[in-house]
C-alpha cells in the first residue's frame, strides 16, 4: 500500500561545508539550511517520513572523514529519535546503502530532496531516484552549491551551476519545487 506522505531526503547537511566557506569558497542560497530546518519541522509535524543522508569521506584528506569535525551534521538539520541516518561513501544515496529497500518496504513513492551540494550528491541522488521510478521533487531553495573552475579554466558561479543543474533535472528526473510548494502541499491535506 502506498505511503500517504512523501519522504524527505536530507542530503549531506554537514559541517564540512561551513569549513569550505571559512577558507573562502563561495556558495549560493545562503538561506538553504534555514529552509531545510523548516522542511524538517513540517515533515515532523505531519509525521511524514524523514531520511538523513551523511557522506563519509574515503580519501585521507577528506573533510568528511568520520574522525574530522566536518563529518558532523549541522545543528539545524540534526536527526531526532526514530529518524534513520544512512551513511554513503559515493555521490548517490542509493549506492551501497539500503535506502531504496527502506523506501519500498514503507510504500514510499514520492521523495522530496534537499541538501548539499546541488550539482554533486543532491543531483546524483535525484537522478537515481527518477531512474528508479520514484516521483522525485527537488527543493530548489533548500539546496546549494559552490563556485567551481571548469576544465577550460573558466570560473562558473554557484548561481550558474545551481540553475544549470535544476535545468538538467527538471522534467526528466524530477519536478523542481520550492520549500513553499512543499509546505503548501501539507496545508492542502
Amino acid at each position: 500500500m502506498p505511503h500517504p506522505f512523501p519522504a524527505l531526503i536530507v542530503v549531506d547537511v554537514q559541517r564540512a561545508f561551513d569549513e569550505w566557506e571559512a577558507v573562502g569558497k563561495r556558495r549560493n542560497n545562503p538561506d538553504a539550511v534555514a529552509r531545510i530546518a523548516n522542511l524538517l519541522k513540517a515533515f515532523r509535524t505531519n509525521r511524514a517520513p524523514i531520511f538523513h543522508i551523511r557522506h563519509e569521506g574515503t580519501k585521507p584528506n577528506s573533510t568528511f572523514l568520520p574522525s574530522r569535525s566536518g563529518y558532523a551534521v549541522k545543528d539545524e538539520a540534526r536527526e531526532e529519535a526514530g529518524e534513520p541516518v544512512i551513511v554513503k561513501r559515493v555521490n548517490s544515496a542509493f549506492i551501497g546503502t539500503d535506502l531504496e529497500t527502506r523506501l519500498r518496504a514503507a510504500g514510499i513513492t514520492t521523495l522530496v530532496i534537499c541538501g548539499a551540494t546541488t550539482n554533486h550528491c543532491v543531483e546524483t541522488t535525484t537522478r537515481m531516484a527518477g531512474n528508479l521510478g520514484f516521483d522525485a521533487r527537488l527543493v530548489r531553495d533548500a539546496t546549494w552549491t559552490f563556485d567551481r573552475v571548469g576544465p577550460d579554466g573558466d570560473t562558473h558561479s554557484a548561481e550558474e551551476i545551481h540553475a544549470m543543474t535544476l535545468s538538467n533535472l527538471n522534467g526528466e528526473f524530477a519536478r523542481i519545487v520550492t520549500s513553499d510548494d512543499v509546505n503548501a502541499s501539507f496545508a492542502a491535506r
